[in-house]
């Protein structure tokens, strides 16, 4: 199996006053309208889906994990892809399928692996759909039931895993969402078109919805791009922190090229003056595909590296990696790279290395004016599995807060990645709570966290902590998902991307951000799930700067206006003779218009914003 390095989305911040917890985010994301069923058929807590997370640090024990009764246990499964000993899952080779409570609780926690014992798949987890276990901290969806993967760091175990989560789902006749709290900018291929992207919308086609974290190098020059027209493009790349991590080797460069327009790299080492000391030959994609490791001397200094060409990948694009080991102290050494081709838009990211293959932060790209090198940029930020199109890819927002009376939106989280794609593509989706999420992290984690709580069950010891990032921010919307798929088993996941698209919160601080960091606004759940419920004959239009949703078109009892972001905008029913029969002030939420004793007939509904208004034709029965 080709062998591909993963990282979890999440950036560790200390605990601060200004902590926004799980209940601040289900408020930020009106998820607590949801449950409350206001003007809904019924409350939804995503009974009846089933959430599937591939991750690593699964605590099976952990008491959010069961309703908020406790006597319901809501994992169905899990396929620890590390475990020996078996039995693997029908169809496969490899790992353990643990399947039912007794198992599950046996086992206590998915095995050790290139995290060591790791707390993060529980924490995302139970943002997704934990019961909160009698604390503050409840996820999004507590009744939805869990299946898990900690899966192998390749690229056949990333598509095996979602391939058993779908049959999983088949047999127990449950809509399944998949939430992806991981990424890498090399992993697949650019444009999201190789075997991961493949597989997800082949699923995606039989009614899987998939949502990922959008990435966290927002703040980080960690881009290089570049317009080639015969020349030659240099930089110096610095190499990214260690965070403090045992397994830090130095930094991984991934390059691609426009389809059909080679390249070649070399890499260059400086003095302080930037006169190059050592420089390897230039590498060209178009010798096809290559590997090769190789080292470069001066003096007592050794500078390892390896290079990996591919011709083409599935979009076409040449690409290219080059590893770079930083194993020399020298502060007035300066390490660059050189690229050279006729033509094409070039892309480059500089991220992290580690000995266990699972870096992916990033490390700024530094230029020379005097020389003509160029600088880094904190565009086109997100890579694999973000980059699919099928994916519904979060960026992650602070949580707003109700100071007195008023409430105040957060604004972006620094950190969250920003779009677009590296072929145009509008990417993130949506956006969601991401800063200081407060919730469970396995017990079994051989890492030191910070508790804010403990409970005690069955005389162990259950900690919740806070983390943040767009690992946090996913599972959210994968919670806001499940409640989707309970409101309407019937959705395709086009439909649900649309529901969260389309019922986006906007404020000053989306206007300000724009796509490229928010996606098409915050997520709703309330209005989603409200669009969600009548999609079939439901109509979108935008007046001013709001969002209008019409519901049921036809109809024959009443006429739903559904807006998050109300500018004090007028309803007007007209016959079709240009009789008014019908008027309304159209506020935020849901307005309501009962047509039950208007005659069968076409009508025109006019919704009159500040400065703009537009009619919809309305059928009543």
């Amino acid at each position: 199996m080709k062998r591909l390095i993963f990282a979890l989305f999440i950036v560790l911040i200390a605990v601060s006053v200004s902590a926004q917890d799980l209940y601040r985010a289900r408020a930020d994301g009106h998820v607590d309208s949801v449950y409350m069923g206001i003007d809904l058929p019924e409350a939804y807590t995503g009974e009846g889906v089933i959430i599937g997370v591939t991750d690593w640090g699964f605590d099976f024990t952990h008491p959010v994990f069961y309703d908020s009764t406790m006597t319901r246990y809501r994992i169905l499964r899990a396929w620890d892809q590390f475990r020996t000993g078996g039995p693997a899952p029908a169809g496969f080779d490899y790992g353990t399928e643990l399947v039912g409570q007794e198992q599950l609780l046996a086992a206590a926690c998915d095995t050790s692996n290139i995290y060591g014992h790791h707390y993060h798949g529980t924490h995302v987890a139970s943002i997704a759909g934990g019961s909160g276990a009698g604390t503050a901290y409840r996820g999004v969806a507590p009744d939805a039931e869990f299946i898990f993967v900690a899966f192998r760091a390749e690229e056949q175990a990333v598509v095996d895993a979602f391939q058993w989560m779908y049959e999983v789902a088949q047999q127990e006749q449950k809509r399944l969402v998949v939430n992806m709290s991981w990424g890498i900018y090399w992993m697949d291929n650019f444009e999201g078109t190789g075997v991961i992207g493949q597989k997800m919308r082949e699923l995606s086609d039989l009614g899987v919805v998939f949502v990922t974290s959008g990435g966290n190098n927002g703040d980080a020059k960690f881009h290089l791009g570049h317009t080639f027209n015969n020349d030659t493009l240099r930089s110096r790349f610095m190499f990214p922190v260690d965070n403090g991590s045992a397994d830090y080797w130095g930094t991984s460069i991934s390059m691609t090229n426009s389809p059909g327009q080679p390249f070649s790299v070399c890499f260059n080492w400086c003095d302080n003056h930037y006169e190059t000391i050592q420089a390897t030959p230039f590498f060209n994609t178009a010798d096809g595909d290559h590997y090769e490791e190789g080292f470069l001397v001066s003096g007592t200094d050794t500078i390892f590296y390896n290079i990996q060409l591919v011709q083409s990948d599935a979009s076409g694009r040449p690409d290219a990696r080059l590893r770079v080991k930083r194993n020399i102290t020298n502060n007035n050494w300066r390490m660059g790279i050189a690229v050279a081709a006729e033509g094409g838009d070039f892309h480059a990211w500089n991220v992290a290395e580690l000995t266990t293959g699972v870096g992916n932060w990033g490390g700024n790209w530094m230029g020379v004016n005097v020389l003509g090198w160029k600088y880094g940029d904190t565009q086109y930020g997100t890579g694999t599995p973000a980059n699919v199109d099928c994916a519904i890819t979060v960026a992650a927002h602070q949580s707003g807060n109700w100071v007195d009376s008023v409430w105040q939106p957060g604004d972006i989280c620094a950190f969250s990645s920003l779009g677009p794609t590296i072929d145009g593509r509008d990417k993130p989706d949506i956006s969601a709570p991401g800063y200081q999420v407060c919730s469970a992290v396995s017990s079994y984690a051989d890492e030191h966290l910070t508790y804010v709580q403990t409970i005690n069950y069955n005389d162990r010891d259950y900690g919740f902590a806070r983390l943040s990032g767009t690992s946090m921010s996913s599972p959210f919307t994968t919670g806001v998902v499940a409640l989707l798929l309970q409101a309407n088993p019937t959705l395709t996941p086009q439909q649900v991307k649309e529901s969260l698209i389309f019922s986006a919160t906007h404020d000053e601080f989306t206007e300000a951000g724009g796509m490229v960091r928010f996606g098409h606004g915050k997520v709703n759940a309330y209005q989603a799930v409200l669009r969600a419920l009548y999609h079939v004959g439901t109509q979108s239009f935008q007046s001013d700067a709001d969002i209008y949703t019409i519901f049921p078109n036809p109809t024959s009892e009443c006429i739903y206006i559904s807006t998050p972001n109300s500018q004090g905008a007028k309803a007007r029913l007209y016959d079709l003779n240009g009789r008014l029969v019908r008027t309304a002030a159209v506020s935020q939420g849901v307005t309501k218009i009962d047509v039950n004793t208007l005659p069968a007939g076409v009508y025109v509904l006019n919704i009159e914003g500040v400065k703009t208004s537009r009619s919809e034709k309305v059928i009543i029965q």
